[in-house]
């Protein structure tokens, strides 16, 4: 199914105060390898353990987006939820460590690492609200 990028994605709006995330990964620069990695991720291929996992440690949204190999991902979440915490939280959830186990070899990173240690935190560089 192919996306109009250009018709933008709908963003939810959430009661009290969040704080965003980014992170980014490079997946291994092969096409059949991205593609399967995009299948993974979709309503249909993702585990129900690993959805369960990010609402447990507290997290309100996640989106994954791909440019070529590169991913971006966006996380938001309560502003009084340690992100750390939530990392942990997620990290030890029933599952998760066979999710990341399947997904590391997708990504040009450590394969025994959790999500956390695999996808870098970004800095935001600059901010325009209105």
């Amino acid at each position: 199914m192919k996306t109009n990028l250009k018709a933008g994605f709908p963003v939810k709006k959430f009661e009290g105060e969040t704080k965003r995330y980014c992170q980014m990964i490079d997946l291994k620069y092969d096409p059949e390898l991205i593609a399967d990695y995009r299948k993974l991720h979709s309503e249909e291929g993702v585990w129900q353990s690993t959805l369960d996992a990010i609402h447990a440690a507290g997290i309100l949204e996640m989106e994954i987006y791909c440019c070529g190999n590169r991913l971006f991902m966006i996380v938001e979440m309560p502003a009084d939820l340690d992100w750390d915490e939530a990392m942990d939280k997620m990290a030890n959830y029933p599952g998760q460590m066979e999710w990341e186990r399947l997904t590391a070899k997708f990504q040009q990173t450590d394969p025994s690492g959790t999500s956390a240690e695999k996808w870098t935190l970004m800095d935001r560089i600059f901010r325009l609200y209105r």
